[in-house]
């Protein structure tokens, strides 16, 4: 039976973020068995939870991937994000705070805050959202709850106040906003209760008064003043549950629909409408009966089911007969159905409005971030881009089966449809396909991916550094081809010199022959054969690069000169110049930019060193951070965001581009030269 469509006002979105085993998906269970969207509780371990579905997440006992859920409570109804916790899978992440007014920063409170709350924190807040931080798992042995929450309080300020707190050896909690009586496990309830109500009170001047005058405020009055607090970040609420005991899900149920914001009182998402300085901010309306606005968050692609958009409307109404336009495309498309998720599982229903989170299927067009639309006005409206780290963990892959190439690159663009944070391409520089992740647990998951999802199967390797190799001072050779064989022969003789350019000029091919010693029909030929040799390498086997070649004479015989002869020798003149030239092997150099804590400057900056790394610079963009710029060669950055990792206990992240290209050191030029020769004499 289709669900009844909820109001905007009845509506809830929260999406649950932070470090992976801080118990998210339990929690996500517990609340779907509370509110009575499920008979009974699944298990992470056993692999039967609602929104770990997918047969990778099953056997890595992870969220792999963001799962939309739904619930209904109090007369409200609740989407659910349950999002990954691994830093390589943010991609996964940080699409679901674009769909909810709510982040919500699981911790567990057995191991403190770990860099992934710390990091959706930050996100969270400059996008402006409402921060609710849930602690988890507070009957765990051993755990000092109030320590964690002054700890909480000093990293995250202030404004973390909780709303309830443990009691009864956190075996359940009590209420500190509306009640402001009795005890619990952190002492009296009304010291708790009182700091909730002067902090929310402090952003209205009239209930400043109120509150001065009487000496409290009912909080059943404080709603409206809640709401500003939690949109201004003036209010970051904590709360304590259990997922497993139970201890605080029927609490923390009532929390998510009496006092979190719906998609009126929430932050509305910046959109943009035009490109560049010329682009001007708006908001949607969250108005059932104006034009459609709604944004892709999500792309799934199910081998046997197809594409599914995963969709957020911000403004008017999509029902199965919309016609909608994707972002500034001139044709529309006719929506079809449109489906509440429960995991894996959908519900159709008759409409989506503002605020509904909803799935649209078997549209291909379709992609993450597109924008839909109904009305001519909104074809330039994009939303601000998310901050996605780069993907610079790369692998080469290629088909084991020849000729698969095509049937690869269409499955890979599938899943990268689906994660932001791939990337894949080809690099004609050393004639492989290579996939970008985030890191290597990343990339293996996506291999099996292929594998056990597709059946697809790869060879693996790291991709090759692209060196280069260019000359160091001027050079002059010749070169005569002549061959004869009984009949016409072949006949062809090019002088020719080198030069070095400025590094990064790329090649000039320069004819300067004079008095019609090399006929003009044979120069494409020669300069032919000089462009073979440059991209087939001469010392090592990599492409040359930053000279002029000069052609300045020759001899040609009236017969038996031809094109065939002429790239021969131009091929063979240019190589025996480059061998006088002083020719040199370059190396691409990397710029990086590291953020690391503070506390790992030193490690970080000595291990940069190590790899013959020059730091050009640091910077403090936050207490605690430094930013780290630093110029490194890529033969050198195998394994280093696993490195960083360890450096910095997971809290190190970077990027890099190519910087420029440089000599490498002598004994590396052997090194290269060396095995150059062995493979030719193969």
């Amino acid at each position: 039976m289709p669900i009844a469509a909820p109001t905007v006002a009845q509506i809830r979105n929260l999406a649950l973020v932070g470090p992976a085993a801080s118990g998210k998906t339990t929690l996500a269970e517990a609340l779907l068995h509370r509110a009575g969207a499920i008979g009974a509780m699944g298990s992470v371990e056993r692999g039967s939870t609602v929104s770990d579905h997918d047969p990778q997440e099953i056997k890595a006992q992870h969220s792999l991937q963001s799962s939309l859920l739904h619930l209904d409570h109090d007369g409200c109804r609740v989407h659910l994000m349950d999002t990954p916790g691994l830093p390589d899978f943010i991609g996964q992440s940080l699409p679901a705070l674009e769909a909810v007014e709510t982040c919500a920063v699981v911790i567990n409170a057995a191991t403190g805050i770990e860099p992934m709350a710390r990091r959706m924190m930050d996100w969270a807040a400059e996008r402006q959202q409402d921060r609710l931080i849930i602690v988890n798992k507070i009957d765990a042995e051993g755990v000092d709850l109030p320590a964690l929450l002054a700890d909480i309080q000093a990293q995250f300020g202030s404004e973390c106040l909780p709303l309830n707190l443990p009691d009864a050896g956190a075996t359940k909690v009590v209420d500190c906003f509306y009640n402001r009586d009795g005890h619990s496990d952190f002492g009296a309830v009304a010291d708790a209760h009182r700091a909730l109500v002067e902090q929310v009170v402090e952003v209205d001047g009239d209930f400043v008064e109120r509150y001065l005058n009487d000496g409290d405020i009912d909080a059943a009055e404080l709603h409206a003043p809640l709401e500003q607090a939690l949109r201004e970040g003036h209010l970051i609420p904590v709360c304590f549950v259990s997922a497993r005991s139970g201890a605080g899900v029927a609490e923390l149920l009532d929390i998510i629909t009496r006092l979190l914001p719906n998609p009126i009182e929430g932050n509305p998402p910046d959109f943009f409408n035009g490109e560049g300085e010329a682009a001007t901010l708006m908001h949607a309306r969250p108005d059932p009966a104006a034009h459609v606005l709604a944004q892709v968050f999500k792309i799934s692609i199910d081998p046997y089911v197809g594409r599914l958009a995963y969709v957020r409307v911000h403004q008017g109404t999509i029902t199965p007969a919309s016609q909608l336009f994707i972002g500034d495309g001139r044709k529309p498309f006719k929506v079809g159905h449109l489906f509440l998720q429960q995991g894996k599982n959908h519900v159709e229903v008759p409409s989506a409005g503002p605020g509904d989170i909803c799935t649209i299927g078997k549209i291909d067009e379709l992609h993450y971030d597109a924008v839909l639309h109904d009305a001519a006005e909104d074809a330039h409206l994009h939303l601000r881009p998310l901050p996605f780290p780069v993907p610079v963990h790369g692998v080469a892959i290629r088909p084991k089966k020849r000729g698969d190439e095509q049937r690869l690159w269409e499955i890979m663009a599938k899943l990268v449809a689906e994660d932001p944070c791939l990337k894949i391409e080809r690099l004609a520089s050393t004639h492989e396909t290579v996939v970008y992740g985030l890191g290597e647990l990343h990339l293996r998951l996506l291999l099996e991916r292929l594998r056990d999802g597709y059946k697809f199967e790869v060879d693996t390797q790291p991709p090759r550094i692209a060196y280069r190799e260019t000359i160091a001072q001027n050079a002059a050779a010749q070169y005569r081809h002549k061959k004869q064989s009984g009949g016409a022969g072949q006949f062809g003789e090019v002088h020719l010199r080198v030069e070095p350019l400025a590094r990064g000029a790329g090649f000039e091919f320069v004819d300067q022959v004079k008095g019609g010693t090399i006929p003009g029909q044979f120069m494409p030929a020669v300069e032919k054969g000089v462009r073979e040799a440059l991209a087939e390498g001469v010392i090592a086997g990599y492409p040359v690069q930053d000279l002029r070649v000069i052609v300045h004479d020759g001899k040609h015989h009236p017969v038996d000169s031809k094109e065939v002869a002429f790239v021969t020798a131009g091929k063979k003149a240019v190589q025996a110049a480059i061998r006088e030239a002083r020719p040199i092997v370059l190396e691409p150099i990397a710029r990086l930019a590291i953020t690391i804590p503070d506390s790992a400057t030193g490690a970080v900056t000595g291990d940069l060193s190590s790899r013959r790394g020059i730091v050009s610079g640091t910077d403090s963009p936050r207490p605690g951070q430094v930013s780290v710029t630093a110029q490194v060669p890529m033969a050198e950055l195998a394994s280093y965001q696993m490195r960083l990792d360890a450096l910095t206990a997971g809290q190190g992240a970077y990027t890099l581009a190519l910087s420029h290209y440089e000599a490498v050191p002598p004994q590396v030029q052997q090194q290269l030269a060396g095995q150059y020769k062995v493979k030719e004499e193969e």
